[in-house]
């Protein structure tokens, strides 16, 4: 690095202050420190360079940061997908098309948006259609109709059709001369693998709108995509409000948690076990039946069905589902309701001073910083995966970057090649006479 001038001391610097280095190096959130004296005036982007080179795993946290104070939250924070604005942005000329990942179900949002404007699978306004072998004419004839209709048609898993995918972008061009205006197609795909190449052709790809809603990483994040399944309506429909409130708040943060959990790797589950949003809205659905059918709140019966069931349907493993019982033992209980700890130092907002809008404050503002000891992990635990995460990142970099000067071609990426072998001869140190220095 002393190539460039910002790091033409750095060795010397090492030596000189080499406690402080260490001190600094040592630090669980270095990012945060400030430099030994000789660097403590370096830009945050060289800070980066530094970082990157001694603690690789801090590496994305330090980006986060650096994007934060340049650019803004948004660029970092995650919100909730919103499927009436992404509607809103559609035509009959193109199709949404959502790019499925692990724990993420787009099906419940088209059916909510659909029946707030009559359209629902029971009148035949709203056809879903999973897709496999023996259901590529159902699926052209359903389109037709619906076309001509003005209704919407979601076909999904194309990922198991790819050769009839073009026989789907043929027909949507040719049906779109009769296309009623309301007409909507949604399409649902996996992202193709390594080896697999173009699933979804590229007319189709070009002319939608691509919707790529992956579970977010931070528990910040994910609470707030939790939350944002449910309103202000939903909590006055219940008779009991405020222990609705408290324990569906719960319920969300223990969802977040468990979510956030599987990003340890082994450390956090023995299996990636894909939860997603449908087992936290039955839950509700059941804390809901629940309260109304019992005068005091069963908070074992919940407990038992939130993790034998619901979540615990997923569970294989014994010791997984010790984990998962163990969260809900601890989140699920009665002080919910008098400001009791969710976990340090996060109390449990008191449901009778906030509402569905001071409750999303909350996660806005109090949500503890994120740590493993949140999720009840030691402190050594994410240095595994945010270095993976690191290795991740610059690999992608490096994916997308292409080769230099010329958009990638081979000729060009050969003479970048040279071009780096040569300077790294150049700054190689001439090679030792070993028999002079053994003389």
């Amino acid at each position: 690095m002393d190539y460039i001038p910002e790091f033409s001391e750095i060795a010397n610097a090492l030596v000189v202050e080499s406690l402080q280095w260490r001190k600094w190096n040592n630090e669980e959130k270095l990012e945060e420190c400030d430099l030994p004296k000789s660097h403590k005036d370096i830009t945050e982007f060289h800070k980066i360079m530094l970082i990157k080179i001694m603690r690789p795993d801090r590496v994305t946290q330090a980006l986060r940061n650096y994007v934060r104070n340049r650019f803004g939250d948004k660029y970092i924070d995650a919100r909730p997908f919103d499927i009436y604005k992404t509607n809103s942005e559609s035509t009959k000329a193109n199709p949404l098309f959502f790019v499925l990942f692990p724990g993420v179900d787009p099906i419940p949002a088209v059916l909510e948006s659909a029946e707030k404007i009559g359209k629902t699978i029971n009148n035949g306004k709203l056809i879903s259609i999973s897709m496999g072998q023996g259901m590529e004419d159902l699926a052209i004839n359903e389109m037709k109709k619906q076309a001509t209709a003005g209704d919407w048609i979601f076909l999904q898993n194309c990922h198991l059709m790819t050769e009839w995918m073009k026989d789907l972008e043929r027909e949507l061009d040719e049906c779109m001369p009769i296309t009623h205006k309301d007409f909507r197609c949604f399409l649902s795909s996996e992202p193709p693998g390594p080896s697999q190449g173009d699933i979804i052709p590229q007319a189709v790809l070009q002319n939608s709108i691509k919707i790529s809603n992956e579970a977010p990483a931070s528990l910040k994040d994910n609470l707030n995509r939790a939350f944002a399944n449910f309103n202000q309506e939903r909590i006055d429909a219940s008779s009991r409000p405020n222990e609705f409130k408290a324990i569906l708040f719960a319920l969300c943060f223990y969802h977040s948690l468990i979510l956030g959990r599987r990003k340890f790797g082994a450390q956090g589950f023995s299996i990636a076990y894909e939860f997603n949003e449908g087992d936290l809205n039955q839950c509700a659905n059941v804390l809901t039946n629940y309260l109304e059918k019992f005068e005091v709140v069963p908070y074992d019966d919940l407990k038992y069905v939130f993790g034998e069931i619901m979540y615990g349907g997923h569970i294989t493993d014994k010791w997984d589902r010790l984990v998962n019982n163990t969260y809900l033992e601890k989140l699920i209980k009665k002080d919910l309701l008098s400001n009791g700890y969710l976990v340090q130092p996060f109390r449990s907002p008191d449901p009778e001073k906030h509402d569905y809008e001071k409750y999303k404050e909350v996660i806005e503002l109090k949500l503890p910083k994120e740590q493993p000891q949140v999720f009840g992990l030691h402190p050594n635990a994410e240095i595994g995966y945010l270095t993976v995460e690191t290795n991740i990142l610059f690999q992608t970099i490096l994916e997308v970057q292409g080769g230099a000067g010329g958009g990638g071609g081979g000729e060009d990426v050969e003479a970048a090649n040279i071009a780096l072998v040569n300077l790294y001869l150049e700054r190689t140190p001439k090679d030792l006479d070993m028999i002079e220095i053994l003389d």
